[in-house]
């Protein structure tokens, strides 16, 4: 079964290594976008306020129960509760996180959901600093009128510039 999900991240990544093909002729649907874009907004508000219990409860229903987390310096996550347990260990109350403006981009999965691609930056709580940059995917399912995430890969850690 890991064999699988090490497969699945090795052609996710490789994928992410050239440019994105649009989705049809005229481009990703706007409205896909803007309700991933929304999605994206709402999860992370929950992330940077999660030292509050209720918060990071809130975060944690944004991802399905299997979601996998690939961290390249964090290693990989298979379910939701390890994921939420790194997250209040290492995450809550330490840093949050901002996307960087227009990196965000948005991709239909036909029958399933959508992938987002972009940039995001980490800023330290008690500093006020952002020096910290990365990029991720994240998959998103939609089941009924709801969207969960069920893969996430966040990579490419690096200082910022003039962090």
């Amino acid at each position: 079964m890991k064999t699988a999900h090490i497969v699945f991240a090795a052609a996710l990544a490789a994928s992410l290594s050239v440019p994105a093909a649009e989705s049809s002729a005229t481009g990703p649907d706007p409205s896909l976008t803007e309700t991933i874009a929304a999605l994206d907004t709402a999860v992370f508000d929950s992330f940077n306020r999660c030292a509050d219990p209720a918060q990071l409860e809130k975060h944690a229903g944004y991802f399905a129960e299997n979601v996998e987390f690939y961290h390249d310096t964090g290693g990989v996550t298979w379910n939701r509760a390890d994921m939420i347990a790194n997250t209040a260990k290492y995450a809550c109350g330490h840093y949050t996180r901002e996307l960087i403006a227009r990196s965000l981009r948005v991709y239909p999965i036909k029958d399933f959901g959508a992938v987002a691609l972009g940039s995001h930056r980490f800023c330290q709580v008690a500093s006020g600093k952002c020096e910290g940059l990365a990029d991720f995917a994240i998959v998103w399912r939609r089941v009924g009128d709801k969207w969960e995430i069920t893969r996430a890969l966040s990579y490419g850690h690096r200082a910022a510039e003039g962090g």
